[in-house]
């Protein structure tokens, strides 16, 4: 590579809390053309820092443990959105009220960070917690 070559390279830092994780994407980005890691303190280009709850691109998951984070009442309640059953609906095959359906909507919508119930279903089988 040229010296223009290597002045035009993106200068890319990415906040890994585990070395050994650290090092392989070392290895594994070194030899990408046009990309250089941040060394020690120097001011990247762009960096990648992943936060609990941030939404990634679609072939890169959430947060470590986004599953973790579910109720188990969660989980099934999110079965049965993903089956396209009502409120009401849910409540009956659950034993709960409407209310409390719609309190477990709500909270599945806020940690999905979803705008609507089917791209939370649409999240959660991205993340592999259920499947259609």
């Amino acid at each position: 590579m040229t010296g223009a070559a290597v002045a035009q390279r993106i200068v890319l830092a990415i906040k890994v809390d585990d070395p050994a994780l650290a090092q392989r994407l070392e290895l594994l980005l070194a030899d990408v053309p046009g990309l250089r890691l941040a060394q020690g303190n120097e001011v990247p280009h762009a960096a990648v820092i992943a936060t609990p709850g941030a939404e990634r691109s679609p072939g890169a998951e959430r947060s470590a443990e986004p599953d973790a984070a579910l109720t188990p009442r969660e989980i099934q309640v999110l079965r049965l959105l993903a089956e396209g059953a009502s409120n009401k609906s849910i409540a009956r095959r659950l034993g709960i009220s409407v209310h409390t359906v719609k309190f477990h909507v709500a909270s599945l919508l806020d940690k999905f960070e979803a705008i609507g119930r089917t791209d939370a279903v649409t999240h959660a089988v991205r993340l592999g917690l259920i499947q259609l």
